[in-house]
């Protein structure tokens, strides 16, 4: 067999392989024994046709079984004739194939990037020290409260913080708000709509201002309500305009927090009140102590990552990550209620963000495959099977159904990588130096002064 190997980038190989005819036709006489075992041809008992007879019978599929040997067979070959490391199926384009021929064909391949792996111990980076207090707690637990609330209908004037339902239709130098923004119907008319009441217009969700002039107002009374649509409105065609409401309060309702008593504790699934602050404290501590690990991983990789020189990688590898990547950020801008069409505007740049995070998965995964070498690092069936039952679990599904779905998902690669992904950053993060940090003090959040339930 001669092979010849051509260098068209760092990242793909060009193998041209030729095969002579005589293993092409040992191939052809074997295959075609083979067939004639099986050949039930009328008139011949089973396996006793003769082989004239059952190569004219079958010469496709004895041609087909024939290529497909022999092809995976000499690319097999080739590949570890020059020590390469295909990270993807090769495109092949068959040159010349038939019985009493040499075969020939072209392989073009995407290999595993050859590069130096630095000192990847002693790596450096910070971990914030966890710590709970008491005032953290009480945020929490004031969280859970407010998620237990009832809203009870009030017969008296609407005061900051309440909520109220209404009906209301907008218009703008006296048109409906539709004929200047075609799209915006919900903020032209709605019936039996909610709105938290603000004093402060900075704190309002709605429009700048307008649940302000709401309060002293009654359930049944019709308020004329005037706005000033911010520059920076979501519907762009009514910034900067004017806008004139005629509102009609149906309803208003005040929010009513539970007791903080054993019973909302229970409601929660905790023995008592005390037992339910251990569980929140606990859970912050976990929550913190796992973001400060995942923030002192990120560091050391990005720390390897620039160490290693990376330039070129294969092409196929990235194009199928950045398709992931861009996948991922839509479904993720889809959850925060990001529309279709403004989606469409940015794709542009929803692939270059998402390109640009796949190159760096990439190179991490060609890290990750050279450090598990080097040191030996491997993954075992026990842990596979147990992440599995695990991932199970939180599908809630019988193990051996979530097994069968992966598996025809192809999805047991991907499980073992990024098991091993975590054990060889684990491994990394305990090889580095890191230095324990104060935590940064807490962004000051907008919200959680605007709810002070007295």
């Amino acid at each position: 067999m001669n092979v010849k190997l051509i260098d068209l980038s760092p990242c793909k190989k060009q193998l041209r392989v030729e095969m002579d005819v005589e293993e092409v036709d040992q191939t052809f006489d074997r295959v075609t024994a083979q067939f004639r075992k099986q050949a039930n041809l009328p008139g011949f008992r089973k396996g006793k046709a003769p082989r004239d007879k059952v190569v004219a019978a079958f010469k496709d599929q004895i041609d087909e079984e024939v290529k497909k040997q022999l092809m995976s067979d000499a690319y097999q070959r080739a590949v570890d004739e020059k020590e390469l490391k295909p990270v993807a199926n090769p495109d092949v384009e068959e040159v010349q194939f038939g019985r009493g021929q040499a075969l020939e064909f072209v392989a073009t391949v995407e290999t595993a990037p050859d590069f130096e792996l630095p000192d990847y111990k002693g790596l450096t980076g910070k971990r914030e020290r966890v710590e709970v207090v008491e005032d953290d707690v009480e945020k929490s637990i004031n969280a859970l409260r407010d998620q237990r609330g009832q809203y009870e209908n009030v017969e008296r004037e609407v005061q900051d913080g309440d909520f109220v339902v209404v009906n209301y239709t907008g218009t703008s130098e006296g048109k409906p708000l539709t004929d200047f923004a075609p799209t915006a119907r919900g903020l032209t008319e709605q019936n039996k709509y909610w709105l938290h009441v603000h004093a402060d217009a900075e704190h309002d969700h709605f429009i700048h201002g307008f649940t302000a002039q709401l309060m002293g107002g009654k359930a049944n009374e019709k308020l004329d309500v005037k706005v000033d649509f911010p520059e920076d409105f979501v519907s762009k065609d009514l910034a900067g305009r004017k806008g004139e409401y005629a509102v009609e309060i149906v309803e208003v309702k005040e929010k009513k927090l539970p007791d903080l008593d054993d019973e909302f504790a229970k409601s929660w699934g905790a023995e008592g009140l005390d037992k339910l602050r251990e569980g929140v404290r606990t859970d912050l501590e976990n929550d913190r102590k796992n973001k400060a690990e995942n923030d002192v991983r990120a560091q050391v990789l990005e720390e390897l990552i620039d160490k290693c020189d990376l330039k070129e990688l294969p092409e196929a590898m990235v194009a199928s990550e950045t398709r992931k990547v861009v996948y991922e950020l839509v479904r993720q801008n889809q959850q925060r209620g990001v529309g279709k069409d403004e989606i469409e505007r940015n794709k542009e740049q929803f692939y270059a963000t998402a390109n640009m995070a796949a190159r760096d998965r990439v190179k991490v995964a060609f890290i990750v495959q050279r450090v598990s070498k080097a040191e030996g690092i491997e993954v075992a069936q026990e842990e596979i099977s147990a992440h599995i039952a695990q991932l199970a679990q939180q599908n809630n599904m019988d193990v051996q159904e979530f097994f069968k779905k992966v598996q025809e998902n192809n999805g047991v690669n991907e499980i073992v990588e990024n098991l091993m992904h975590d054990k060889v950053v684990g491994f990394l993060v305990s090889q580095a130096n890191i230095e324990e940090v104060d935590p940064a003090p807490p962004a000051e959040d907008d919200h959680s002064h605007s709810h002070s339930h007295g």
